[in-house]
């Protein structure tokens, strides 16, 4: 008999490459294993496959109601949660018809995100939560002129926080960030 393993089931989004993936994890009374990230089963599964990973972070948030975001890269992400939940928010901010889409999903340890370059990442924590994400290219403060944010509140993108957003805790940079509007559409 095989030992079981984890097993990664891709869905497509409105977004186009933006990809909400469920992992599996496998229990008994100790505990769970799971695979975060193995290539071979996401690009079976319908991850691109020309995603190398460079680079690994996590993001620690100590309470409910931290908000990080939206911040989009000349890169892209595979995201994960190692314990928490959080609810994500993600708005494409790429040249083209789908500039200004959003897609939003809940996140807790069975589920991951594979973000594609250009396309604006928001969360809130839902608890506190170890929030993990892969890269496939350095952040550098001398490429900074490159990234593009949002205002995470903006009405016209219009995300529905389960924390309202006086109640949440964030950085004064990602409160300061421009409307959708202002926003010039990333090229690639």
């Amino acid at each position: 008999m095989a030992a079981p393993t984890t097993e990664f089931k891709v869905e497509k989004t409105d977004i186009p490459g933006l990809l909400i993936i469920d992992v599996s994890s496998i229990g008994d009374d100790r505990g769970w294993f799971q695979e975060k990230y193995q290539k071979a089963k996401l690009v079976a599964a319908g991850m691109p496959a020309d995603f190398d990973v460079v680079q690994t972070n996590v993001s620690y948030n100590k309470d409910a109601g931290v908000i990080r975001g939206f911040h989009a890269e000349p890169w892209d992400k595979y995201i994960s949660v190692v314990t928490g939940r959080v609810f994500c928010a993600y708005v494409d901010l790429r040249k083209g018809d789908s500039f200004g889409k959003k897609v939003t999903v809940e996140l807790d340890h069975d589920k991951a995100i594979f973000l594609p370059k250009g396309v604006a990442n928001g969360f809130q924590t839902l608890e506190e939560t170890y929030y993990i994400y892969s890269v496939n290219d350095h952040w550098s403060q001398e490429n900074y002129d490159k990234y593009t944010f949002v205002n995470i509140g903006d009405p016209a993108i219009g995300v529905n926080w389960p924390i309202p957003l006086d109640q949440s805790t964030m950085s004064d940079r990602d409160r300061s960030h421009s409307p959708l509007k202002d926003v010039k559409p990333m090229e690639f």
